[in-house]
């Protein structure tokens, strides 16, 4: 299910409104939704190999600390947080200055991702945001791993994301539920 960014996450406390939280797609509202973004952010750094260890090691202990209090919310948002670790420390290991694309996005595109007729940057590798990003991958993997982490999300998706939530009427099984609304 799309992440609902239409919410006014100004003012909704997801921890107490839990069924308002969509999974959306990787890293999505991975810096809109409260109050875990204050929580998890300050934790959040690639710059070498030992910053990125310590802060993994500590989403990781926030993810597991989520998990106790039973918090699905908290649960992804630090898996979130490991998955743009993993994917930013790539970016810079491929792009020393973390652009992707030559030239500024087109004045339409603002806060959209893609490349929009740009062409990408030159690869400048470097080796050391590769070890950051093989440490964050290695947390989100040991976290998507996590059979309650997996039961959780069973859960938050038929109670929470069900397509008569939003509007939408069934349209069979698998991948193609909900397409003609999407269309």
């Amino acid at each position: 299910m799309k992440f609902d960014y239409t919410l006014d996450f100004e003012q909704i406390d997801f921890c107490a409104q839990p069924e308002l939280y969509r999974i959306g797609r990787g890293e999505q509202g991975v810096l809109s939704v409260e109050p875990y973004k204050s929580e998890i952010l300050p934790h959040w750094r690639f710059r070498t190999p030992e910053i990125a260890r310590k802060s993994a090691a500590e989403i990781y202990d926030l993810f597991l600390r989520y998990k106790t209090a039973d918090d699905f919310v908290g649960m992804d948002m630090a898996r979130k947080f490991l998955q743009m670790g993993w994917t930013r420390s790539l970016r810079y290991f491929n792009h020393k200055s973390g652009k992707k694309y030559v030239g500024p996005v087109p004045t339409e595109r603002k806060g959209q991702s893609g490349a929009w007729g740009r062409e990408v940057a030159p690869f400048e590798r470097n080796p050391e945001k590769l070890e950051c990003a093989r440490i964050f991958k290695e947390y989100l993997d040991t976290l998507k791993a996590d059979p309650e982490y997996l039961a959780s999300v069973e859960r938050h998706q038929e109670t929470s994301e069900q397509p008569s939530r939003e509007k939408k009427k069934p349209s069979g099984k698998g991948k193609n539920q909900g397409a003609e609304s999407q269309a």
